[in-house]
């Protein structure tokens, strides 16, 4: 009987936070956005605390930092401390900047002190390709400052010029996927995340098409 009902229990994959960074406008959110559909998990992408606090205070100002790191802060750590599956977050993680790197340790040990674990996936574009997206109708339709395509573009230039913004093979957490999406689909690039980190419910096998 117990064997029986073994069988039959439901696959439920371990809390896990997701972490989802790459550069801008490779596609975190569009990929967090099918991860999210596939999985179960919420998403909380990087622009929700940032769009939420710009019509208060410029961009990179003190108080722009400081309530977007609280903001960013509080949302984490509740997450951890809840009864939700996990969590999707996306950034840019500029790998020259030592600041990212504690950010990035702070959180996973706050979930890990929940008994959760945290994973990692670097999503990575060409520029040229990136600069395309950039204007894509939903990424300007859910980050109002982007809406100024030129200077959103400018900026994106900027931080590629001006940053890390790829691991180059030297990640330093075990629990890392590197994808390529240049020219893979949002869900096959959210699939491959899902199935490599064993995050489907039901039985954990593959419930979409995509290839």
């Amino acid at each position: 009987m117990r064997g029986e009902q073994a069988l039959t229990q439901t696959h439920r994959p371990q809390k896990t936070l997701v972490w989802l960074f790459g550069p801008p406008a490779v596609g975190k959110m569009t990929v967090g956005l099918e991860l999210s559909r596939l999985t179960g998990l919420p998403l909380f992408h990087n622009h929700l605390s940032i769009e939420a606090v710009l019509p208060v205070f410029p961009y990179g100002t003190p108080p722009f930092n400081r309530i977007v790191a609280r903001f960013r802060d509080h949302v984490l750590q509740e997450a951890a401390r809840s009864d939700l599956p996990g969590l999707i977050f996306t950034m840019m993680w500029a790998f020259d900047i030592e600041g990212d790197l504690q950010f990035v340790e702070k959180q996973k040990a706050v979930f890990e002190a929940e008994g959760a674990r945290t994973v990692f996936v670097e999503l990575q574009a060409p520029l040229e390709v990136r600069i395309e997206r950039n204007a894509s109708e939903l990424r300007l339709s859910e980050k109002p400052s982007k809406r100024d395509v030129a200077a959103s573009r400018e900026r994106l230039v900027r931080a590629d010029s001006s940053y890390q913004l790829d691991s180059k093979g030297d990640f330093p957490f075990p629990a890392y996927l590197r994808i390529d999406n240049t020219d893979l689909a949002p869900s096959a690039a959210a699939e491959l995340i899902a199935v490599h980190f064993d995050l489907l419910p039901g039985d954990g096998k593959r419930t979409t098409g995509a290839t």
